[in-house]
C-alpha cells in the first residue's frame, strides 16, 4: 500500500526542472509537505523532517543515502566558505579533521573572490542545485526522489527570496562588525 501512495504523490508532483527566476512555482514548499504526510509512511516522513539546507555542523545520522550525501556535500561547502573568509579576514577557524575536494575548494574560492555579494550567491545556488543534480535518484518512484525534490524546491525558493538592496546592507553590516571586534566565528 506504501509504494502505491508514494506513487500517486510522484506522479501529481509538477516538473521543477527549466523553471527560470520569471516562472511562478508550480507548487510550494507547505504544499509539498502536505502532500508527503499525507502520502509517506511513517519511516518516510521521520526522514522527511530531516531535509534542511543547512544541515548542523556535527554529523547527523540519517536513513536516506540522498540527503546523507547532501548533508555532507552541503556541510563541506559552508565550512570551506568559513575557512576561506576566514584566511580572507587572517583569522583562525577550526573546522576540524575535514578536507575538501579540488572541485569544492575551487567553488569556495570562487565565491568569497566575487565582490558581489548576490552574485556570490547566485554562483553558489547553482554550485548547489548541479551537486544536488548529480545525487538525482535513477529510480523517479522512490522515496529518495521525494527527498530530492523537496530539496530542490527549497533551493529555488531560497534563492527567489534574496533581494540585493537589502542581501548587500546585510552583508556589509556583518562584515564590519567581525572586521571591528575580536570575534573569530565566521559561520552562521
Amino acid at each position: 500500500m506504501a509504494i502505491m501512495a508514494e506513487y500517486y504523490l510522484i506522479s501529481q508532483l509538477p516538473s521543477l526542472d527549466g523553471i527560470n527566476e520569471n516562472t511562478p512555482l508550480p507548487i510550494t514548499s507547505e504544499r509539498f509537505e502536505e502532500l508527503c504526510r499525507s502520502f509517506l509512511g511513517k519511516k518516510a516522513n521521520a526522514e522527511f523532517g530531516k531535509l534542511t539546507l543547512i544541515p548542523s555542523r556535527d554529523h547527523e545520522k540519517t536513513l536516506s543515502q540522498l540527503i546523507e550525501k547532501w548533508n555532507d556535500g552541503e556541510r563541506s561547502l559552508r565550512l570551506a566558505l568559513a575557512k576561506l573568509r576566514a584566511e580572507k579576514l587572517n583569522k583562525q577557524f577550526a573546522c576540524g579533521n575535514n578536507s575538501f575536494s579540488p572541485s569544492l575548494l575551487q567553488a569556495a574560492r570562487a565565491a568569497v573572490e566575487t565582490e558581489s555579494p548576490m552574485e556570490a550567491e547566485l554562483f553558489l545556488n547553482k554550485y548547489r542545485l548541479d551537486f544536488l543534480e548529480s545525487l538525482r535518484p535513477t529510480d523517479s518512484f522512490s522515496e529518495e526522489f521525494v527527498f530530492y525534490y523537496g530539496l530542490k524546491l527549497r533551493l529555488i525558493e531560497r534563492i527567489r527570496k534574496f533581494d540585493a538592496k537589502s542581501g548587500d546592507d546585510a552583508y556589509r553590516s556583518i562584515y564590519s562588525s567581525i572586521m571591528n571586534s575580536d570575534r573569530s566565528e565566521v559561520t552562521q
